[in-house]
C-alpha cells in the first residue's frame, strides 16, 4: 500500500515543534541550574543545544532531500552505509527512539496531573494518555493530524502568553548578581546531555517523509522551521524560569516550571502552568505516535518486521500504532522517569551521530549531487558536539552510558531475529 502524502509544510513543521517540545524544558531547568551556577551559562546551553540540533537538522535535510521517504535514520543508514546499519537503527528508533520518550512523557504527564486524579497513580494516567492517542493516530490518520496541528498552535499561543506576563515580573537584577564559577567544560557539556534530550525531536518530519507533499523542498525546510522556533520558545521560557526568583532558589528543582510560576504569581500561575505542562507533554505523545510507526511499517514492507505491520488499506500504520503504544506501556510500567531521560538521549545521540557519518561518506562519494548546506562545518560541529556529550556521559553518568551501549547488541539480535522472517539476513551480510 503507498503512503498518502497528505502533509504540507506547516503539518511537518507543527510535528517537529510538537516532537520536541516536551518533557525535558520543564523539568531540567532546575538541575542545570544547579550544576552550572548560573542563569547565563544556563540560557548559553539551551542556545548551544539550539544550535547543535540545527546543525543536526541541515544535515538530514540534505538526506531528506536525497531520499525523500518514510523511515528516519532506518531508511539514511540503510542507503548510505549498509541495509544492516539502517535495520539497526530501525530498531533504536522502534525501541528508544519512540517507546521510551512516549513512556517518559506519559509519566510527566501523570505527575503533574496526580494531585488532581482521584487515583493519585501516575502511571495509570499515563497509561490512558497513551491508549487515546493511540485509538486517534491508529485509527483515524488524517483527523489526528489537524487535531495535533490546532493543538499545537494553541500551545504555542499559551506558552507565549506565558512568557509576555511573566516579563515584567522577573528579577533579571538577581539574575545578573548572579555569575558564579560553572564547572568547567566537563559540567557544561555534561549539561548539554539533558539540553540535547530536550531538543530531541527535531528530526520527526523525516520518520513521515512519505506522507509529506513535494517533500525534496518542504522536508528540510520543515526541520529548519520548527528547530528554530523552538530554540526561540525554550530561550524565552528558560529565560522566564532562570529571572523568576533567587538562582538559590530554583537551582535542583524537578519541577522548574510551577516553582517559577509560584514565585511570579502565586498559587493560580502555578497551576495554569501545571495544566500548561501537562498539555504539552500530552501533545509530545501525539507527535510521536504519528511518526514512530512508520518506521515500524517502512521496515515491515522491507521485509524486516512482520508484514502485518505495513501500512493498512488507507495509508494509515494502524497495527504498527498500535504495537508503538504497547512497547511504550512496556517501558512506562518497568522504568523511572529520570533513569529514562537520561538513556534517552545518550542512545538517540549515537544513532543520529551514525546517520550524519552516513551523509558524510554520500558527500565525498556524490560530491556536488549532494548538496549540504553549511557543508563541512554542519556535520562536523554536530559530530564533535555528540562526541564531546559521550564522552562527558561516560564519565558522569556511566551507568546509563553504559545501558545505551548495551542496547546496540540488543537491537543487533532483535534485527536478526527479524531478518529471519524474510530471509533477509543474508542479503544484509553479503
Amino acid at each position: 500500500m503507498h503512503e498518502v502524502r497528505r502533509l504540507g509544510l506547516p503539518s511537518a513543521s507543527l510535528l517537529v515543534v510538537a516532537s520536541m517540545v516536551g518533557s525535558g524544558v520543564f523539568t531540567t531547568g532546575g538541575f542545570l541550574l544547579e550544576a552550572l551556577r548560573s542563569p547565563w551559562l544556563v540560557l548559553l546551553a539551551w542556545l548551544a543545544g539550539g544550535a547543535i540540533a540545527a546543525c543536526g537538522a541541515l544535515s538530514y535535510g540534505a538526506l531528506a532531500q536525497r531520499f525523500p521517504e518514510s523511515g528516519g535514520e532506518y531508511l539514511f543508514l540503510s542507503r548510505t552505509l549498509h541495509p544492516a546499519a539502517g535495520n539497526v537503527a530501525g530498531w533504536v528508533s522502534v525501541v528508544v527512539g519512540f517507546s521510551a520518550p512516549m513512556a517518559a512523557a506519559a509519566y510527566g504527564f501523570g505527575e503533574y496531573l496526580a494531585p488532581w486524579m482521584p487515583w493519585h497513580a501516575p502511571r495509570l494516567t499515563g497509561t490512558l494518555l497513551l491508549a487515546a492517542f493511540a485509538l486517534l493516530h491508529g485509527a483515524h490518520g488524517p483527523a489526528g493530524a489537524w487535531v495535533q496541528n490546532f493543538a499545537v498552535v494553541f500551545k504555542l499561543a499559551l506558552m507565549a502568553g506565558f512568557v509576555l506576563l511573566a516579563w515584567p515580573r522577573l528579577a533579571l537584577e538577581a539574575g545578573a548578581a548572579a555569575r558564579g564559577e560553572g564547572g568547567g567544560f566537563g559540567a557544561f557539556f555534561s549539561a548539554l546531555i539533558w539540553v540535547s534530550f530536550s531538543y530531541s525531536g527535531w528530526n520527526a518530519a523525516v520518520y513521515l517523509g512519505g506522507e509529506v507533499r513535494d517533500p525534496e523542498r518542504n522536508l528540510p525546510r520543515a526541520l529548519l522551521l520548527g528547530t528554530g522556533l523552538v530554540t526561540v520558545l525554550y530561550l524565552a521560557l528558560n529565560t522566564a524560569f532562570m529571572f523568576s526568583a533567587a538562582p538559590e532558589a530554583l537551582a535542583g528543582k524537578a519541577d522548574i516550571g510551577r516553582a517559577a510560576a509560584l514565585a511570579l504569581g502565586g498559587s493560580v500561575w502555578a497551576d495554569f502552568m501545571t495544566l500548561l505542562v501537562a498539555f504539552a507533554l500530552s501533545l509530545s505523545v501525539s507527535a510521536m505516535m504519528m511518526a514512530g510507526p512508520r518506521v515500524s511499517a517502512c521496515m515491515a514492507r522491507d521485509g524486516h518486521l512482520p508484514p502485518w505491520l505495513s501500512l493498512h488499506e488507507d495509508g494509515t500504520p494502524r497495527r504498527a500504532t498500535f504495537l508503538q503504544c504497547a512497547l511504550s506501556l512496556l517501558l512506562l510500567w518497568s522504568a523511572g522517569f529520570k533513569d529514562l531521560l537520561t538513556y534517552t538521549g545518550f542512545t538517540l545521540g549515537l544513532s543520529t551521530a551514525a546517520t550524519v557519518c552516513g551523509l558524510i561518506r554520500l558527500r565525498l562519494k556524490e560530491g556536488d549531487a549532494c548538496p549540504v548546506i553549511g557543508w563541512p562545518w554542519a556535520p562536523l560541529i554536530y559530530l564533535l558536539a555528540v562526541l564531546a556529550m559521550t564522552a562527558a556521559a561516560l564519565v558522569r553518568q556511566p551507568q546509563a552510558a553504559l545501558g545505551g551501549l548495551a542496547t546496540l547488541p540488543a537491537v543487533w539480535v532483535l534485527r536478526r531475529i527479524g531478518a529471519s522472517w524474510s530471509g533477509n539476513a543474508r542479503s544484509e551480510t553479503r
